[in-house]
Formats: C-alpha cells, structure tokens, sequence
C-alpha cells in the first residue's frame, strides 16, 4: 500500500471517505423519486455510459443492477448508507440510466375471522 492509499484507508473501519462526499453534500435524491427500500432497480438499456461527473460508485450500481435489486439490496452489497444510495440513484434515474419498479400497493385490511383470532391469541397469553 502506498502512503496516499494508506490516508484513506483504515484496516479496522474500512475506506475513511465521508458519505457526503459521495454525493458532493446532497441529503437527498434531486429527482422526486423515494426510492422505496423494497423498489426494484434495474440498469435501463441505454445504461451503456456513465453520466457526466460520475463516481466508482455510480458504475457500481450500474454494474450491479445489470441483474434487478432492490434498493435495500444495493446498500447492502456496496456497503454504503441508504441515504447516499438513494442520492445516487437518483442522479442515475435523471440520466435515464436505471429503471424503478415500485412495490405493489395494497389496500388490503385484514378480514374479521383474522382478527377474532388475533385476538383471541393476545388473550390467550
């Protein structure tokens, strides 16, 4: 390792690069997107450049998103906070570079079978 490597790079705590400077101080995604933990993100055909002014973790995503995940899996693989992949992402949906397929929405309430078992569970206890 060299001793510029050896600056940025903490053998217990891993790479000392603070998140905001991932995302150049931006908190939150510019687009109005929210980026549902459980949304599935996929890089989009014209996924083939990398944006303007675009980090090693830009082509990470896009490189991992060649197979859809979701955001929380993201996170998770590249090791880097939620509120950082969120911006990030972000910045790669304003390109047209990843496609968001939101979860599904359901309205459903339970039924009153349901319910008279859970409660008769609770009283059980």
């Amino acid at each position: 390792m060299t001793g510029s490597e050896s600056e940025w790079l903490d053998e217990e705590a891993g790479p000392v690069v603070r998140p905001y400077a991932l995302t150049r101080g931006r908190t939150r995604p510019q687009t109005r997107e929210g980026f549902d933990l459980i949304a599935i993100i996929a890089a989009a055909a014209t996924a083939s450049f990398a944006p303007p002014g675009a980090g090693p973790e830009h082509l990470a995503i896009l490189e991992l998103c060649v197979r859809p995940h979701s955001v929380a899996e993201i996170s998770a693989k590249l090791r880097l906070p939620l509120g950082v992949v969120r911006v990030l992402l972000g910045d790669l949906l304003d390109h047209g570079l990843i496609v968001v397929r939101k979860p599904a929405v359901t309205n459903q309430t339970p039924n009153e079978h349901v319910l008279k078992e859970v409660l008769h569970g609770l009283k059980a206890l």
